[in-house]
């Protein structure tokens, strides 16, 4: 495809004198153009990405491409998305026709997993949880075979909601056999991404390319006190309350591939600090073996979509099995019971149903769904998982830490 662009210049005194300044010729218009060649029809493909610095022609180059593009606003969004998110709660912004369960799911694969949050309208939502939900808004909108071009991709986001957004969708493009084009400046997105394709409008490059792993999250676990929940707490889908004889604990992101050296303060700073999910464990009383109770678990959402959820709990299940307990978890949150299903740590002890209130007891799940898991998976050392139990030394002390089967602090990777 050939594209050309050619604007009228009015000769007025400002431009001859700029052209004379600079010794430009005084044109009678300026002029680009393209010569494009994407040979998508090649290949199956999924995730398509167009890269480069402002001013390149990646928005001009998509326009002609893709006719999808017509029907974009200047934002990006197709033009009926100011209706839908103008229904009032973000669940309502989606098809009439689709069920709160299905919603639910669209909403958790991109990355937002926040109930609480899926009850207010768009417009009051941060601007990384805007981004989460129009990735899902355009996803469930889009008609089978539909393909869905984003310009500005995260454009105005965090780049940390970005990286971590970029490897949620790309996700479940890949999932549900759709095709998704990000048009954007920002080159950090590859890798997260993992594009089948990508083309430099500045370089008039295009290259396939190989599926390959997503960059690896490094955490770092200690134990904490209940002080750290009230951070947590409103991006919780139950209560904010937290029981008091709950053990919690704190994963940190440093936002860096990992180290082999010790931390320490001076030489990574307060980004090994920054707090990503917390996990809280009840003692559970009844017959047969020695329980511990997952409480609450909860990610903040600028880390939703990469799975931190899931491998916490995980790993904290996997302390608890370290040191002779059962560890079982009772979730109603659809996304979390499907990866349990899917998992094989976990195993169905009781299947989705509610609560019997027929035996006397008290019981808090009686108007909604919920289903009982058992961990099964490997356990945590048992010398790493008491050190980590012991865990509630001075701040500085946990940063100079490292993680070996000897220290209070350890770290996992999310995969």
């Amino acid at each position: 495809m050939h594209i050309a662009l050619e604007t009228p210049i009015q000769p007025s005194p400002r431009v001859q004198q700029l052209c004379g300044l600079f010794d430009l010729p005084l044109e009678k218009a300026s002029r680009v153009a393209w010569h494009v060649d994407l040979p998508l029809d090649a290949r199956p493909w999924h995730v398509g990405l167009i890269a480069g610095p402002s001013g390149c022609g990646k928005t001009t180059v998509a326009r002609h491409y893709f006719r999808e593009m017509a029907d974009l606003d200047k934002d990006g969004r197709p033009r009926a998305f100011a209706d839908w998110v103008a229904r009032g709660a973000v669940v309502d912004a989606f098809p009439h026709d689709l069920p709160i369960k299905q919603i639910a799911l669209w909403l958790s694969s991109v990355g937002f997993s926040s109930p609480p949050a899926w009850l207010r309208p768009y417009h009051v939502l941060s601007t990384g949880q805007q981004f989460r939900v129009t990735l899902a808004l355009l996803l469930a909108h889009a008609a089978p075979g539909q393909r869905i071009v984003f310009d500005e991709y995260t454009s105005a986001v965090d780049r940390t909601v970005a990286q971590i957004g970029s490897h949620a969708l790309a996700k479940t493009v890949r999932q549900r056999g759709q095709q998704f084009v990000a048009v954007t400046c920002h080159e950090d997105v590859e890798d997260w991404l993992q594009p089948d394709w990508v083309y430099r409008p500045a370089e008039n490059t295009f290259a396939w390319r190989r599926l390959r792993r997503r960059p690896s999250i490094c955490l770092y676990v200690v134990r904490c006190r209940a002080s750290a929940w009230p951070l947590f707490a409103p991006h919780h889908y139950l209560s904010e309350r937290l029981h008091k004889s709950a053990v919690c604990f704190l994963a940190t992101w440093s936002g860096v591939p990992p180290h082999p050296q010790p931390l320490s303060p001076e030489g990574r700073g307060e980004s090994v600090a920054r707090p990503v999910a917390f996990s809280a464990w009840l003692p559970y009383y009844g017959p047969g073996p020695k329980t511990r109770r997952e409480h609450r678990t909860v990610t903040l959402p600028d880390y939703q979509g990469a799975g931190i959820g899931n491998a916490f709990s995980d790993f904290s299940a996997a302390l608890w099995t370290g040191l002779g307990y059962r560890a079982v978890s009772t979730t109603t949150h659809p996304a979390m019971i499907r990866a349990r299903l899917a998992s094989p740590h976990w195993a169905l002890h009781r299947a989705p149903s509610l609560a019997d209130k027929g035996d006397g007891k008290v019981r808090h799940a009686t108007t909604r769904l919920t289903a009982g898991f058992t961990y099964v998976g490997p356990p945590l050392p048992a010398a790493l998982a008491e050190a980590l139990l012991e865990d509630l030394q001075p701040r500085s002390q946990r940063l100079a830490s490292h993680g070996t089967h000897t220290s209070s602090n350890t770290q996992f990777h999310s995969s």
